[in-house]
């Protein structure tokens, strides 16, 4: 029996696209590409997340690494942001360079961590309550209204910035989720020490 956190790093340690949904309306949603790929050097639990449209893999327009634990509350997913990123723009595809980053380079985004559910097939999550989570977009400072679903074929994203004052959506998904499908699978990488318990 795998723990609840094994199973999430072994569904998140994966490649995704939301090619077939992106060339069915186009006006609706871009062509994206979201990879997540284990960093062994770092804390158990810490993968690495590039988030690009497909026309440009080289600039991912979000890049973080992400910390699965087991906490008291259940399953969570901590948010990190990377100082000076653009250093590890493309890692996601070149393993030296991803294993170049530490600790160090790493600060928790206050108010953006995930709360996870296991549910039959897979896992839910969704941002923690409390609007802290901000983040800079096109010059203005939104608060992230973000969740997903995760399963074994693949995962559908909901990622909405809303304007700290008045709530009202600056940014994101107006025509519902974004569906990803499974292209790669990352698993592999993953260290036996993290899988245990």
């Amino acid at each position: 029996m795998t723990s609840p956190s094994a199973r999430l790093l072994r569904q998140l340690s994966a490649g995704f696209s939301n090619q077939h949904q992106a060339f069915e309306n186009p006006p609706l949603f871009a062509h994206i590409l979201v990879k997540f790929r284990p960093l062994p050097q770092l804390a158990p639990g810490s993968l690495l997340l590039e988030q690009c449209y497909s026309m440009d893999p080289g600039r991912p327009y979000r890049i973080r690494v992400l910390r699965v634990e087991q906490g008291s509350e259940g399953l969570v997913i901590h948010n990190q942001a990377i100082a000076q990123e653009e250093r590890f723009w493309g890692a996601v595809e070149d393993s030296e360079r991803r294993q170049q980053i530490r600790q160090e380079d790493l600060r928790l985004l206050e108010g953006c961590t995930y709360l996870v559910k296991e549910t039959a097939d897979g896992f839910i999550g969704e941002v923690e309550p409390g609007c802290r989570c901000l983040v800079e977009r096109k010059g203005a400072t939104a608060y992230l209204v973000s969740s997903f679903e995760l399963d074994g074929q693949g995962m559908r994203t909901v990622d909405r910035g809303h304007d700290p004052s008045s709530h009202e959506q600056l940014w994101g998904s107006l025509a519902g989720p974004f569906e990803f499908e499974r292209t790669d699978d990352y698993s592999s990488e993953l260290p036996s020490d993290w899988l245990q318990g």
